[in-house]
């Protein structure tokens, strides 16, 4: 084992950059509207369990179904597309008809939300830099913090209210919005 505090803390840093789970919190409000209740607990595990099992077989599985990152990336990058689209005009694209009694912790909030394919092809890539066990503490202290989050959402939305969450979730709305050009725009050259 060669745990290294400051390479936990660039892993975590490089994570929690690219999870942006404060910048969901509009998502996560919106989420449990239109939801009811999320398990926080289910989710942040669920979105850990993901994330380290990615980091072990992510490559290889990817490569088993003959999907390369690139593609895996710009498949991602159309869902967060069309969730930014929801968020900023206010429009519900996709709309199941068995809403009624089941809840959002598995999908879209653990996938693709926070274990999506950003967080994913970014595990890719610091495996080649850092200490497997490192990145792991990184996920687990990443995924304390989405817990944290996801259980402090309402109370955050009551701080800020009705307006301050619109606004909140227009504006992440096009961050997520230009995320998703970005993840698009990076990895379909790729592919070419």
């Amino acid at each position: 084992m060669n745990f290294n505090i400051k390479e936990i803390f660039t892993v975590f840093m490089v994570l929690f950059a690219v999870i942006d789970i404060i910048g969901n919190i509009p998502i996560i409000i919106d989420l449990r509207k239109k939801f009811g209740h999320i398990e926080s607990e289910k989710a942040s595990i669920i979105a850990g369990v993901i994330l380290i099992l990615f980091l072990f077989v992510g490559q290889s599985l990817l490569n088993l179904i003959g999907i390369d990152v690139h593609s895996f990336a710009v498949a991602g990058a159309f869902i967060l597309f069309f969730i930014a689209l929801e968020m900023i005009l206010g429009i519900t694209l996709y709309k199941d008809n068995n809403e009624e009694g089941r809840n959002a912790h598995v999908f879209p909030l653990a996938f693709p939300l926070i274990a999506g394919p950003g967080s994913l092809t970014t595990l890719l890539s610091l495996r080649s830099e850092f200490n497997t066990e490192n990145i792991i503490v990184a996920v687990l202290a990443n995924v304390i913090v989405i817990y944290i989050v996801l259980k402090t959402s309402t109370k955050i939305e009551r701080v800020i209210g009705p307006n301050g969450i619109n606004i909140i979730r227009k504006i992440f709305g096009v961050v997520l919005l230009a995320i998703s050009v970005k993840l698009f725009a990076s990895n379909i050259k790729l592919l070419f």
